[in-house]
Formats: structure tokens, sequence, C-alpha cells
């Protein structure tokens, strides 16, 4: 059994990935219908909790159908990233978990996110400062270095446990490499293989099949998997992951009519929570990813992505479903 402080995981869990502009509860609510085990919130700066910015709050909604699920912060200041996690735990998560492994240069050149892994000594103090702030398992989701010169992960590791972290998610990926290349990791393997690591070590980067992660977890044996882009557009793939590492057999693939009913509750969703403006136009991006690899879908995709209104999509999504469902029974 794999756990964090108290929280029980099972055997091996799956974690949905934090995931600016996607890991929002609404995306939440159908990855967890689906299977995932833990999730998370999408990052959220420090700083903005403390000014009270309206989207920093915002993503601090949670839902107990969510649980366990992890609010995940990051900035580069010890006192705001303590100060913020006091903010943060009266939303009560499960955990908090500390950004240092996002890439994006505006997060890297306030010193936070992925920025912070050319400064291990920062790094350990900013930890530690949210460790004591709090009463709460306390996680870190990092990369493997800066760049191919500087792979200091298992350093990281180490001391990350020695002040009080509870468990490591390793993309295994540089900052350098941002999401290109293929992920290594072997070095999430000698991180898992340390002897003096006891907390548990979560591997991330390119698991977009059962085989594939099935395979990584025989061959680096870590204690779950992280997954992050393959679940947009596609949240079966955890009961996917779960049924194959159980039986070695595949479930079928989600039908039309399956992925219009997804589709469909995590739009709902995305209105209700966001209002109806940001509602359709932040789902917009996820239209491609649920009919990806549906034939002759560009010109239903089109409608979606220019309708305006809830009861207009509804009804082009009646459409696909009426037209697939004829060319099915064919």
């Amino acid at each position: 059994m794999v756990k964090i402080g108290q929280i029980e995981l099972g055997e091996f869990p799956l974690l949905l990935a934090p995931m600016e502009d996607v890991s929002d509860p609404p995306f939440r609510a159908v990855c967890k219908a689906n299977g995932a085990d833990m999730m998370y919130t999408e990052f959220i700066s420090s700083e903005g909790l403390i000014r009270d910015a309206m989207k920093s709050k915002q993503k601090l909604d949670i839902f107990d159908y969510e649980r366990p699920i992890g609010i995940q912060i990051f900035g580069g200041d010890e006192e705001a990233m303590a100060l913020a996690t006091q903010i943060v735990a009266v939303a009560q998560p499960d955990l908090i978990d500390i950004n240092f492994g996002c890439p994006v240069k505006k997060v890297v050149c306030k010193g936070a996110g992925a920025g912070i892994l050319r400064d291990l000594p920062k790094m350990v103090k900013l930890t530690e400062a949210v460790v004591k702030a709090t009463n709460l398992p306390v996680t870190v989701k990092t990369r493997l270095g800066w760049d191919d010169d500087s792979k200091n992960v298992e350093e990281v590791a180490e001391r990350l446990q020695d002040v009080g972290i509870q468990a490591l998610t390793i993309h295994g990926r540089t900052r350098a490499q941002l999401y290109k290349g293929e992920a290594d990791w072997s070095l999430i393997a000698a991180v898992k293989n340390n002897p003096r690591i006891k907390i548990p070590i979560f591997g991330n980067g390119d698991i977009d099949s059962p085989e594939k992660a099935l395979e990584y977890k025989n061959k680096y044996g870590v204690d779950g998997i992280m997954i992050g882009r393959a679940a947009i557009g596609y949240p079966w793939i955890f009961n996917e992951i779960k049924y194959f590492l159980q039986t070695g057999n595949h479930l079928p693939a989600p039908t039309i009519l399956q992925r219009i009913e997804v589709c469909r509750t995590h739009l709902e969703k995305s209105v209700e929570w966001k209002g109806p403006r940001a509602g359709i136009y932040e789902m917009r991006r996820h239209y491609s990813q649920y009919f990806k690899g549906i034939d002759h879908f560009k010109e239903f995709r089109t409608r979606l992505v220019t309708a305006d209104q809830l009861e207009e999509i509804q009804f082009i999504l009646q459409d696909v479903a009426k037209h697939y469902a004829a060319i099915e029974t064919i």
C-alpha cells in the first residue's frame, strides 16, 4: 500500500498531473470518474494568493468527490510560500504540493518552478518553509535538473526528504528539454533505488498507453505513475491502465457515444464552474482531443469551436451522435 502521510493510495496509484489551464475542477471530475487515484489543482502563485488575485483564489476550489487531492503552489520567496501555505490550508486539501518543475519562462524568471533547479540551497529553504507552515503532508514535483550538465535529482530527493517532504514526483526531463525528446526514467529509478530514500517516488513523462505503464512499472520500480498530457481528452487512460495491469487485457476503446457523454459532462461542469462565456470558450481546446482519431470529424470540430451558446453545442453533439451511430450500424 502506497501512503502519503495517512493518505492511502492503493498498491500502484495513478496520479493526474497538475497542468496549467487544464487541471481545473471540470477536467478533474471526468478524470476521477475514470480512475484517477490522486489529483492536483493547477499550480497557484504564492504571490497571487497573498495579493488575493481572483484567478489564484478560484484555483483553490476543491470538492469532496475529488479526494484525495493536493493543491499545488509555486514561488521563489520563503515568506510568501509559507503564508500561501497557510491560505491554502483553509481550503482543506489532503496535501500541499510544491512545483519545482514548471519550465515556462515567466515562472522560471521569477526563480520559481524549474528556475529553482539552479539553486538547491534555496530549494531546500523554500521547501522547509512550507513544511513548517502546515500540518498537512507536503510533496514536491520536480525535474531531473536544469540541463544535461546538472542532473542533480538524487541529491534533491535526499535533501528534500531530510526537511520533511512525504512524496516526490519526478518528470524525466530537464528544464532545458521542456517537453521535447524522450523522458529519461533511469534517474527516476536511481532515486527510487537509493537506500536513503524512504518516501514514495512517482514517475512522470511519456506514459500514454497501458503497455508503457506496465513496462515502466516493471523496469523502473516506481511507486506509481503521474499522467499529464495523455489524459487530456482521454480520461479513460486511468481505468485502461489499471485494467491492463490487473489482467493483461485491454478494455474496449470508448465508443463515440461514450466520448460524447464525457465531453458533455466536462462542458456542463465547465459552464457551471466558470460561467457560460469562459466555460464555453475554454472547452474549445478539448474537443479535438475528445474526438481524436475519429474519421471525417473536421466539420463537426469547426462547428464546436465556433459555437458560443451551450444549447448550440449540445445540439452539435447530438448531431455527432446521430451521424456516427448511423455509420456504426451500417
